[in-house]
C-alpha cells in the first residue's frame, strides 16, 4: 500500500500522522477484503483550504472535517468485480489500485478532539477510517447506511487499540 501525503497546514498535529494514516487504512482494506494492493493520497489541509474545496465540490461554503474523492464508481460497497474489467483503476506502473484522495482538516481534528473528549490520535485515525470507507464505496445518507459506517468505523479503531 502507498499513502501519498500532502501536508499543506502549518498547524502540527503532533501525532505519527503517515504511520497511523496506513496502519487504519490497512485495516479498513483487510476487513473489507480488499484483494488489491491500493495507493491513497492524503491531505493534511486548514479550515480556509477544506472550505473552498468544500464549496468547489459539494457547494457547501463551510469548513469541513473531511472529504473523500472516490476513484472507483462502486455499485455496492467493497464490491470489487467493477475494478476487473477496466486497468485504468490501477496505477501502471506500480500495480496498485487507484482507491482516491482524502483531505483532512487539522484545524478540524484539534477542535473535535476536545468537543469529543478524545486524544488527537483518535480522531485523526477516526476520519481516515471513516473516508477510507467513502472510498470504498460505504455512504451515511441513510439511518441503515450510516449505522453500518458507524459499526465499521468504530470495529476498526477497536482492533487497533485505538480509544477515546
Amino acid at each position: 500500500m502507498t499513502v501519498n501525503i500532502e501536508y499543506e497546514t502549518e498547524r502540527e498535529l503532533g501525532i505519527e500522522y503517515a504511520f497511523l494514516a496506513e496502519q487504519v487504512a490497512d485495516k479498513v482494506l483487510k476487513m473489507e477484503h480488499c484483494p488489491y494492493d491500493v495507493q491513497i493520497n492524503l491531505v493534511l489541509t486548514d479550515n480556509e483550504e477544506i472550505k473552498r474545496v468544500n464549496t468547489e465540490f459539494r457547494n457547501i461554503s463551510a469548513p469541513t472535517d473531511v472529504l473523500s474523492f472516490p476513484m472507483i464508481p462502486f455499485e455496492y460497497p467493497a464490491e470489487y468485480e467493477i475494478v476487473e474489467e477496466d486497468e485504468s483503476y490501477f496505477d501502471l506502473d506500480t500495480d496498485e489500485l487507484l482507491l482516491g484522495d482524502i483531505m483532512i482538516s487539522v484545524d478540524k481534528v484539534f477542535a473535535q478532539a476536545e468537543e469529543y473528549g478524545h486524544s488527537i490520535t483518535r480522531e485523526f485515525c477516526f476520519l481516515v477510517a471513516h473516508s477510507m470507507l467513502h472510498l470504498l464505496g460505504y455512504d451515511h445518507m441513510t439511518p441503515e447506511e450510516a449505522a453500518v459506517m458507524e459499526e465499521k468505523q468504530a470495529r476498526a479503531l477497536e482492533e487497533l487499540n485505538i480509544t477515546r
